[in-house]
């Protein structure tokens, strides 16, 4: 692909790093932004500086927030005894929308993976462990996606609180196999949550 300026080129190549972002699609986003009135393009730019320079990661759950406890770990409306196990925001948010679910939750940043090089002291694993040994945690939902790093990173938590007071469980397999949970229309994530099943009956099943 040739350029008649750097400076395009630049913004770009930057811009085609961005997941599901190939050149062609960088090429038409950065020439849509150069037809808008500077002014948006600033207020972007802005944004996306101040999202990277302020943005956190609450100190309970692992959630992205713009303060150090989250808003879903502050709402004391919320069940604190029943924590939902998801690999990250995203199926926080896909959760979140099904409007079927009322605990907190905990976000591992990750599926375990050892070809990937992934491995437990890589994720928030070990918080989520204090957390229910401290004895105030009744039940924990594993909502990993259905794939064998999903199945590992389940099995390996709870190998590790086993011998804990806690109930285990799992979402339905309303969710196909494979499939993640962000993809996953509300009605069925709903469904699959409210359905869930004990953990011990999935490793049956497997």
């Amino acid at each position: 692909m040739e350029f008649s300026s750097k400076l395009l080129e630049k913004a770009v190549n930057e811009m085609a790093q961005l997941p599901g972002i190939g050149k062609r699609t960088a090429l038409r986003l950065v020439l849509h932004l150069l037809k808008q009135p500077k002014e948006r393009t600033n207020f972007l730019a802005q944004a996306l500086t101040t999202m990277r320079d302020e943005v956190k990661f609450c100190e309970s759950c692992h959630n992205i927030s713009d303060v150090e406890i989250c808003e879903i770990c502050s709402n004391n409306k919320r069940n604190h005894a029943v924590i939902c196990v998801v690999e990250d925001i995203r199926d926080v948010m896909a959760i979140e929308n099904t409007g079927q679910f009322r605990g907190i939750y905990h976000v591992l940043g990750g599926k375990i993976s050892p070809i990937d090089g992934v491995g437990p002291s890589q994720l928030n694993i070990n918080s989520l462990v204090n957390k229910v040994k401290l004895g105030n945690v009744t039940e924990i939902i594993f909502a990993l996606s259905s794939t064998m790093e999903g199945d590992t990173t389940n099995f390996y938590i709870y190998k590790q609180i086993q011998d804990c007071d806690v109930i285990t469980s799992t979402i339905a397999r309303g969710i196909s196999v494979g499939d993640e949970l962000e993809y996953a229309d509300e009605v069925t994530l709903g469904r699959s949550i409210l359905q869930r099943v004990p953990f011990e009956k999935s490793l049956k099943n497997n």
